[in-house]
């Protein structure tokens, strides 16, 4: 039935594309495409008539369904009739307001993915974000991980634009496989869009980032208001370099990006009870994003007293490295002097283990294997002025921890990933 339904809403997605061929974006890579998807949502929305992926809709079916504009029918027939009625109504009667950009974010668990849907999907702009060992369980290396992600650039036509990550080593060495023009976006001073003297900066009551954008001898200074991740500044860079290919000025770019607001489990500063901080980055996880996010925590600021706790849950996918790997991180946090350090699951145990063996003492390292019981303990463990990281992959549900000790429970509707009835009731 499933294969019914990927034929059924491809045909129909590929009718749609055919009769309205909107410019399409399209947005892979191992981390960070959805914090790309809306800095670039942010630049072009103010000024073209463009849709973004429907939340998380980056496969198979939740592509299709962002061209359609319409949302899972789930498990109901009568629904998915509807979706279908809907798309086929697209085909037959002209809609004046469909959007003449598509931002897709493609997202790839497992080879073929990304093939599948470039099989029916013509980008004009490929942005490949970064690639690292996400989903590696699914594709055994690097390279074959490199190898489907790098069809978002490969396939693009002698016209198209290939923007790449200049900074992630594996990511920008796949420009030789496309025939496209490349713009590189980074931190790397040779990147045709770049930023600079990137600092947290406190303006009023607001904490953010700022930095200096450069693009052709043109600098522009950019204040994200809220957003303390350093890691966001990429996909405000990937943003940047699609407005200067729509012929936006940077002055109007730079301003449109403070639009940028973060998404939902990603990096996000929240208030937590007994006057704490979290950082709630419970989205997903890869090795390589905890050590992004603990070093955003050492960035933060501390009063006097404060400490610094790092929560973990389960990095799923990871395969044959899967030991290695949560062993690796455990033994980062405690080269990084965190104070406490705090697991939620059974593969997360091996973070502990890490972090003993570099030298981290017993009394600051405690693991669980149930939310309620690590959310209590945290919440008898913090104190005024603690900073908190709470993150894991999707499976570990996270989110279930920061709605333990977030101060305001009530907003978790709004403020965290994962709050649909079909996922809260999992």
């Amino acid at each position: 039935m499933q294969r019914i339904l990927h034929f059924i809403l491809k045909i129909i997605a590929s009718g749609i594309l055919k009769k309205y061929n909107p410019d399409i974006i399209g947005i892979t890579g191992s981390v960070g495409k959805t914090s790309c998807k809306e800095a670039v949502f942010a630049v072009l929305s103010a000024n073209f008539n463009v849709r973004k992926n429907i939340k998380n809709y980056n496969n198979e079916i939740g592509v299709p369904l962002t061209i359609i504009g319409s949302y899972s029918g789930d498990r109901s027939i009568y629904k998915w009739l509807k979706v279908f009625k809907k798309g086929i109504g697209l085909i037959f009667k002209t809609d004046y307001s469909y959007p003449s950009i598509l931002i897709l974010e493609m997202g790839a668990d497992k080879p073929g993915d990304i093939k599948y849907l470039l099989s029916f999907i013509k980008c004009k702009i490929g942005i490949l974000t970064a690639i690292s060992d996400a989903h590696i369980e699914f594709f055994g290396t690097q390279n074959k991980i490199a190898a489907e992600k790098r069809l978002i650039i490969s396939q693009l036509a002698k016209e198209g634009t290939a923007i790449i990550n200049k900074d992630n080593e594996l990511a920008w060495s796949q420009q030789v496989h496309t025939k496209a023009n490349v713009m590189s976006y980074g931190i790397h001073q040779e990147s045709s869009v770049h930023a600079d003297d990137i600092i947290l900066l406190s303006r009023g009551n607001e904490l953010g980032l700022n930095f200096k954008l450069r693009h052709q001898g043109t600098v522009v200074p950019v204040f994200l208001p809220n957003i303390v991740s350093f890691q966001h500044v990429y996909a405000i860079l990937a943003g940047v370099a699609v407005g200067v290919m729509y012929d936006m000025n940077l002055v109007a770019i730079s301003e449109l990006v403070q639009n940028y607001d973060g998404i939902a489990g990603r990096t996000r500063l929240l208030p937590g009870i007994k006057h704490t901080q979290l950082i709630d980055d419970t989205y997903n996880s890869s090795p390589i994003a905890v050590r992004a996010a603990i070093d955003l925590l050492l960035t933060l600021p501390l009063s006097e007293g404060a400490r610094r706790f790092v929560v973990l849950g389960d990095m799923l996918e990871l395969g044959q490295k899967t030991e290695l790997e949560h062993n690796s991180v455990g033994k980062y946090i405690a080269e990084k002097n965190i104070d406490i350090l705090i697991t939620v699951g059974e593969i997360a145990r091996d973070f502990a283990r890490g972090a003993k063996e570099a030298g981290m003492l017993d009394e600051h390292v405690f693991t669980f294997t149930s939310h309620d019981e690590a959310g209590h303990f945290i919440q008898n463990r913090i104190k005024e002025g603690d900073v908190i990281l709470i993150k894991g992959s999707q499976g570990a549900r996270m989110e279930r921890i920061t709605k333990e000790i977030m101060a305001e429970p009530q907003k978790a509707q709004e403020l965290l990933v994962r709050q649909e009835d079909n996922w809260i009731n999992r």
